[in-house]
């Protein structure tokens, strides 16, 4: 079998906490891969006997001529997209206009998923719980008028960025004067509205999920323990907790799988992230991110159809650490998604 592995890889020599001429830390590039990580990838895929894997970066001038030439049996899609809020969805457009086969999840969950408020009104009609929430570019405004009723601490967000871009310390905020300050900081940083959420003070967890229709099953759930982060960061899992205080030469003790759950809780949640999964019609594979109101009630913060899948353990990726904990190494965790990919396609791979 010959597959293509589609993935935007980072330039050489750039950091996750690369530095702007500004002096501000540069996410530009957050998204994407390092060429260790597709590396790893195309390695564990390769380990089955059948499989023959090629690298193919995910950039207009390499990668169109090569799909269109190269005849891959399915092509193995890990790729971010370049530019504009519907980056993800931009190859698989591609992919389904050539007629190639591809894994995971098609151009509408991809777009959506990456546009927080389109994500939470998906949800919402079909009864999934959200926190509320409101989108704006208003930097005049303040919270009543934005979100009637809400009181701070509200969650202000860049609408359409992953992999934590955009949230920040900051953006946890308590008044009117730090709600104004990030929409300014977003629409000047990004160029893009903001999402403002209602806080939820619960603990929180995210979900790996693998697998299609009837047999999607949830891995062992991870809790990101937020009481685990230094004194001064805020009670979220931002870009500085995600990257700058959890490093691999000092990571921090703050992921906790399988999670300590009552039967009750395990099955809310693994109940709520089906029903994410399937009513935004993610496919192979997604993590999911779910945060506990007052109530102590499960409710769904993001969506990820392209989870993050570092190797190293001590890198402390989610989606490879429920794996580990389900029994599924990182070779085994790649082959299982190439796998739930060609049995959508009816293709045979043992």
């Amino acid at each position: 079998m010959r597959v293509g592995l589609l993935a935007n890889i980072k330039p050489e020599g750039l950091s996750l906490l690369n530095v702007n001429a500004d002096g501000q830390m540069d996410d530009t590039y957050a998204e994407w891969d390092t060429r260790d990580v597709v590396e790893a990838v195309r390695d564990a895929l390769a380990t089955h006997p059948d499989v023959e894997c090629e690298i193919v970066e995910a950039v207009p001038d390499i990668a169109l001529p090569r799909l269109m030439v190269r005849k891959y049996d399915i092509v193995f899609n890990i790729a971010e997209g370049m530019r504009g809020a519907a980056r993800e969805a931009q190859f698989p457009a591609v992919l389904e206009m050539l007629g190639i086969p591809y894994t995971g999840s098609g151009p509408w969950t991809l777009a959506t998923a990456l546009d927080k408020a389109r994500t939470k009104e998906t949800l919402a009609y079909h009864g999934v719980a959200v926190a509320r929430f409101k989108t704006t570019a208003d930097i005049g405004a303040s919270l009543e008028q934005i979100l009637p009723g809400a009181t701070y601490p509200v969650v202000v967000k860049p609408l359409s960025e992953g992999s934590s871009k955009g949230v920040k310390n900051s953006s946890f905020v308590n008044n009117d004067e730090e709600f104004r300050r990030e929409i300014v900081r977003i629409r000047n940083d990004y160029h893009q509205a903001s999402i403002v959420e209602e806080y939820l003070p619960g603990r929180e967890f995210t979900v790996a999920v693998l697998g299609n229709g009837k047999t999607a099953r949830v891995l062992p759930i991870v809790e990101i323990v937020l009481t685990e982060l230094p004194e001064h960061a805020r009670s979220i899992y931002s870009y500085e907790a995600k990257w700058e205080y959890d490093v691999p030469d000092s990571p921090l003790n703050i992921f906790r799988c399988p999670a300590e759950l009552t039967s009750e809780l395990q099955k809310e949640i693994e109940n709520i992230v089906l029903r994410t999964y399937r009513a935004l019609e993610c496919r192979d594979w997604s993590r999911i991110d779910v945060r506990l109101d007052s109530a102590g009630k499960p409710n769904i913060i993001e969506v990820n159809p392209l989870p993050g899948i570092l190797p190293n353990p001590e890198e402390n990726s989610c989606f490879p650490k429920a794996a580990r904990t389900a029994g599924l190494d990182y070779n085994q965790m790649m082959l299982a998604v190439l796998r739930a990919g060609c049995e959508r396609y009816r293709m045979t791979l043992a």
